[in-house]
Order: structure tokens, then C-alpha cells, then sequence
């Protein structure tokens, strides 16, 4: 798993197939992110069937093909949408473009798992839930801090066996290493990325909204800055939120692209959960100066004070839950209306996001 570049982070676990070969195929398009990596991942662990890629870029679909032998290349992306076969397109596309893909692949009558963010606007937000509405078929997020981070996974698990009593704030840092040169001319064009609370914001809510059981958010208040990437202009290396729940809860989150080069990772993710009869904190991908592993969990409540290393122990049900509720029109992954929330409010976040420098 890449560690220096969280753009090319791709978890892979124990495979825990919850059905057969064959049983649920799917497909991969616009492979504009490496997360699509971490999304098939998934898929594939959990039992899913990858048959088709595509994507105009030969060097993405070599490389991508190199990655998952025996998938079959398609000449367009229409060829996999007049397959029958095919239940989902996961896809990655360039953040702008996500939503009018997500439209297309609902049309034709198949669910939709994209890489978060699902949107840039407003607009797209109202269309994506039309077309949802219209069509019954999924938009799927992959909220990857949270449903690829097995430390995450199991504080969810903590929360629901009320190890911390009420949720009552949920703070949580997301930094990220910029490696421009690596990053495609997309990626500082605000008006195709969506600015750093839209984008890297979104995991950052989305976990709020779920730990704390909100079904909707206030945006209080929000700011945004470019203070070190000034060859960059439309680049922001600086986001932070103050969000309150409609039951209650609040959150602040603070977003950068500014991980120092001496990190032993891409980014010293932490989440931090507040609650009436304790709390937990997560450090997500490295434990700084102690452990370079990942998925730390430290949890206080009236029982005591304990640490747990949680790597390779929990896994990732998100997919398998996925794939039965594809199979079973269920919601027990993710709720729509939840993929939808966290997708609105990060974008009004960044509408509303006051300029400094």
C-alpha cells in the first residue's frame, strides 16, 4: 500500500466474500484518482466479479490492468453500460465530472460508486438525488477515511455499543503530503477539484454526520487559504469547518496540504469523539514517534484507559454490505440520503468558506 501518497492510498485486506463468482460483476471507469484502486479492492475482497475497465488513457488502463489480470479492457465506455451483467460502475473521475458520470451510469439502469467527493455544486446535488429518485438505482461514496480505515471501523462499532455514552463532538484533522509533481493539471483548477473543503473536506463531515448520528448539519462556519503554495494560485493547502447537528452535536475539522516531508506516511490523520461518558481518539494511518503502523485507537470511559492496534484485525464490511445491498435493494452500508447529506454539506461549506491568507 502506497504510504507516501495519499492519492494512490489502496487498502487491501483478508478477502470475506459475501457471495460466489459471477454473482455480482462489476466495472471500472475513469481512472483519473488511484482510489479507484482502493475501491475495487474492496469489491473484489468482498466477492465482487471485476469485468470490464475504461478509460480514453491507454497508460491508466495498462497499469490498471497490470493490477487486476482478466479484466477485460472495453473500447468505450457505452460497452459497459449495454452489458447486462454489469450491476455497478465504480468510477474516479476527475471531481467535476463525477456527478454527470454517476447520471449516465443510473440511466442505464446500474448503481454508481464513486470516489468521494461526489460533487462540486449545488446543482449536481439536486440532480444526482433526481436521478436516484427517478431511476432507484445507488450513488455510492467512497468515503475512504472512515470505510477503508479499520481503527474507524471499529469506533463505529464502539459508539453503537455505547462504550462513550452520547456522541456530543466529533473534531477531526485530515492532513494530506501535496508531491505536486505528481498530481495531474486537474488537481489545482478549482473550478474541476472543487476547493479542500468540497474535496478532502468530505471525509471529514461524512465522519460526523456517522459518528454522531446526525441526519443533517448546519454549516457555522468555514474558511479556506493558500499560505504556502503560491506557484499554485487556485491551490488551497488550508481548510477548516465548525459544523452543528441537527441533534445537537458539533464538529470541527481542519484540512491541509501541508504534511511535511519527514512524516513517515501521507498525512497524520486523527479523529478525536467526544462523548457523555467518555471518548476516543484515532490515529489513523501512523502513531508519530512511536509506531509507524497505522489504526491506533485509544479509548477512556468509566472502565479505564486502553490502547488498540487494530491493524488487520476488524476488516472492511462497508463492501460486503455494498454488494448485498446492490443485490437485495437494502441500505444497511450507507443510507442514500447519508452519501447525499455529507456530499451537500461539504460543498456548502466551501460556498460559504471565508478567504485568508
Amino acid at each position: 500500500m502506497q504510504k507516501n501518497d495519499g492519492m494512490n492510498y489502496a487498502p487491501q485486506g483478508k478477502p470475506k466474500p459475501v457471495v460466489g463468482s459471477g454473482e455480482f460483476v462489476f466495472a471500472a471507469t475513469a481512472l483519473e484518482h488511484g482510489h479507484i484502486y482502493g475501491q475495487c479492492n474492496g469489491l473484489v475482497e468482498a466477492g465482487g466479479t471485476l469485468k470490464w475497465v475504461y478509460d480514453p488513457d491507454p497508460k491508466k488502463v495498462e497499469a490498471f490492468a497490470a493490477k487486476y489480470p482478466g479484466v477485460q479492457v472495453a473500447r468505450s465506455l457505452d460497452e459497459i453500460l449495454q452489458d447486462a451483467d454489469v450491476r455497478l460502475v465504480a468510477g474516479a473521475a476527475i471531481p467535476s465530472d463525477r456527478c454527470a458520470l454517476g447520471l449516465t451510469v443510473m440511466k442505464h439502469g446500474k448503481d454508481y460508486f464513486t470516489d468521494k467527493t461526489p460533487f462540486t455544486s449545488l446543482e449536481q446535488v439536486e440532480a444526482a438525488r433526481e436521478a436516484a429518485a427517478a431511476t432507484g438505482q445507488k450513488y455510492m461514496v467512497y468515503y475512504s477515511e472512515r470505510l477503508h480505515v479499520e481503527s474507524a471501523v471499529f469506533a463505529g462499532q464502539l459508539i453503537a455499543d455505547g462504550a462513550i455514552g452520547r456522541v456530543v463532538q466529533v473534531i477531526g484533522t485530515g492532513p494530506h503530503r501535496l508531491n505536486a509533481p505528481s498530481r495531474p493539471d486537474w488537481f489545482f483548477k478549482k473550478a474541476q477539484y472543487g476547493g479542500i473543503l468540497c474535496d478532502i473536506g468530505s471525509h471529514q463531515i461524512e465522519q460526523f454526520l456517522f459518528y454522531a448520528g446526525c441526519s443533517d448539519a448546519r454549516v457555522a462556519s468555514s474558511k479556506v487559504a493558500n499560505y504556502h503554495n503560491k506557484d499554485y494560485p487556485e491551490l488551497e493547502d488550508f481548510g477548516d469547518a465548525t459544523l452543528v447537528g441537527d441533534n445537537g452535536a458539533t464538529n470541527y475539522f481542519r484540512v491541509d496540504w501541508l504534511t511535511p516531508n519527514g512524516l513517515g506516511t501521507w498525512g497524520d490523520g486523527r479523529t478525536i469523539i467526544l462523548g457523555t461518558e467518555g471518548y476516543i481518539e484515532l490515529r489513523k494511518y501512523i502513531d508519530i514517534a512511536r509506531e509507524k503502523s497505522g489504526d491506533h485507537l485509544y479509548l477512556v470511559n468509566g472502565e479505564g484507559e486502553k490502547h488498540l492496534s487494530l491493524r488487520g484485525q476488524v476488516g472492511y464490511p462497508f463492501f460486503g454490505e455494498l454488494i448485498l445491498d446492490c443485490l437485495n435493494r437494502t441500505e444497511k452500508a450507507m443510507t442514500q440520503a447519508h452519501a447525499f447529506k455529507a456530499g451537500e454539506l461539504c460543498v456548502r461549506a466551501q460556498l460559504q468558506a471565508e478567504r485568508v491568507e
